[in-house]
C-alpha cells in the first residue's frame, strides 16, 4: 500500500531558525517586529565607551606621573649643582684664608723694600695665583668707616674728617667676591665736637683784629 492510499501526502516544514539573515545580512525581526540583536553584539555599545575613559584617565595619569617625576629630577640636578658649587667656594676659601698670614708677610716685607730677587718673583705668582681664585684686597686710607667691612681697633677724633674715616690701615681686608675672608683692621678717626666752633670763633675773631 502506498502512502498516498493511508492518506493525504503533508510536505516536510523546514523552519529557518538564523537569527541573520543570509541574503541581507541583517539581523531578522523576531515575534513582534522587533529585530534580533546577532550573537556577541548585547553590551559591545556599552562596554566600548567605559573602555575607552579608563583609557583615557590613565593616559593622564601616567603623563601626570612623568611630568612630576621630571619636575623632581630637574629640581634634584640643581640641588646637587648649588650643593657642588658651594662646597667649591668654601674649599677655596678655607685654603686663602690659611694663606692670609703669607700674604701680609709679603706686605710688610714690600713696605720695607724687602722684597726684591727671586723672593719678589715668588710673591707676584703668589699674588697672581690667589687673585685667579677670585680673592682681593680691600682698604685704603681715607675710606669712609664701613663696619660690616672694616674692624676698627683704634678710635680717635679730627677736625679733618667729616664722618667716621679710616685714618690707619693696620692690617688689609681680604674678600671673595662678596664674601668677606677677614675684615680690614683700621683706626677710625671721627669729626670733633669742639672742631666747628672753634673754627667758627676764630673766623669770627680775624676781621675784629684788623
Amino acid at each position: 500500500m502506498s502512502p498516498r492510499e493511508n492518506g493525504p501526502e503533508e510536505e516536510p516544514v523546514i523552519r529557518d531558525n538564523r537569527k541573520i539573515d543570509p541574503e541581507t545580512g541583517k539581523a531578522r525581526e523576531a515575534a513582534g517586529g522587533v529585530p534580533e540583536a546577532a550573537p556577541g553584539d548585547q553590551g559591545t555599545e556599552t562596554a566600548a565607551a567605559p573602555a575607552e575613559g579608563s583609557a583615557t584617565d590613565l593616559l593622564a595619569e601616567r603623563t601626570a606621573d612623568l611630568q612630576r617625576l621630571q619636575a623632581e629630577f630637574s629640581n634634584y640636578r640643581k640641588r646637587v649643582e648649588r650643593d657642588r658649587i658651594a662646597v667649591k667656594e668654601q674649599a677655596v676659601a678655607n685654603v686663602l684664608t690659611e694663606l692670609l698670614p703669607v700674604l701680609d708677610d709679603i706686605g710688610r716685607a714690600r713696605d720695607h723694600g724687602e722684597l726684591t730677587g727671586g723672593f719678589a718673583k715668588v710673591s707676584e705668582s703668589l699674588e697672581a695665583t690667589v687673585g685667579k681664585l677670585g680673592l682681593t684686597v680691600y682698604g685704603a686710607k681715607g675710606d669712609p668707616f664701613d663696619p660690616t667691612v672694616h674692624e676698627a681697633l683704634l678710635h680717635s677724633y679730627s677736625a679733618e674728617v667729616t664722618e667716621p674715616t679710616c685714618v690707619e690701615i693696620l692690617q688689609p681686608g681680604y674678600r671673595i667676591n662678596d664674601r668677606i675672608l677677614r675684615a680690614a683692621r683700621v683706626a677710625v678717626a671721627e669729626p670733633s665736637e669742639e672742631a666747628a666752633p672753634e673754627e667758627t670763633a676764630a673766623g669770627s675773631g680775624g676781621p675784629d683784629e684788623n
